[in-house]
């Protein structure tokens, strides 16, 4: 953490403007913390993180291009003692453990009220890693029972990109609307999806459809 005369640089990574305006209202009312910049582009964050040198970087899942937790495992390769979090609206269940293992120090959703937030930003800026107690007891759960293999989703096989666009088939997207949406062209969702098919074994699109809407309305996203 800085000292009093030195507030803690915070970069935010949010493809909403209104989110990242609200975001960075509530960190610079703190006499710690301060935004020095932002951006919806994971190139511009590269650059960026360079040349401001920010303190933590507070990343979203969902961006145009590319994911957010890609976002994080190449700033960890880049700039191994940076610190990064993940503010997202995405159930921390499903991808707070994949944040971790991308390099991430923290996972916090958007929803949590803006005290938990400022409160996450400082712990992850001391070198902790930060999750709900609910998200850390079912991570010391699988620790304590070895993590096996035999209890594990079929959606651990997906990548990070492939369960983005699995969760937006749920969401009713069609293919041309999902390659709007992430900036990628039709032609590399349709390879996306066979690939979601093949790892869940479904023989269809329909299939797909179907399997992807149960899961999405079972998580309540």
């Amino acid at each position: 953490m800085k000292n009093e005369l030195q507030k803690a640089k915070i970069y935010l990574v949010d493809d909403h403007p209104i989110v990242r305006k609200g975001i960075t209202q509530v960190i610079n009312q703190e006499e710690d913390l301060e935004v020095c910049g932002s951006t919806d582009s994971a190139d511009q964050t590269l650059r960026d993180v360079e040349r401001l040198k920010p303190d933590c970087v507070i990343v979203d899942i969902s961006l145009e291009g590319i994911s957010g937790i890609d976002i994080v495992k190449g700033l960890k390769t880049r700039y191994p003692g940076l610190y990064t979090m993940v503010l997202s609206m995405h159930d921390e269940s499903i991808y707070a453990e994949r944040a971790l293992r991308a390099g991430a120090r923290g996972y916090v959703m958007k929803k949590e009220a803006s005290e938990k937030i400022v409160g996450a930003i400082r712990h992850v800026l001391t070198g902790k890693i930060f999750l709900s107690d609910d998200m850390s007891s079912r991570l010391l759960e699988k620790m304590a029972t070895g993590g096996h293999e035999d209890d594990a989703s079929p959606l651990d096989l997906l990548t990070n990109r492939e369960l983005e666009i699995f969760r937006m088939i749920g969401r009713g997207y069609k293919p041309r609307d999902i390659a709007k949406e992430l900036n990628l062209s039709p032609k590399t969702i349709e390879t996306y999806r066979d690939h979601i098919k093949k790892k869940l074994n479904l023989g269809s699109a329909s299939e797909l459809a179907r399997v992807a809407v149960d899961w999405v309305s079972t998580m309540n996203m």
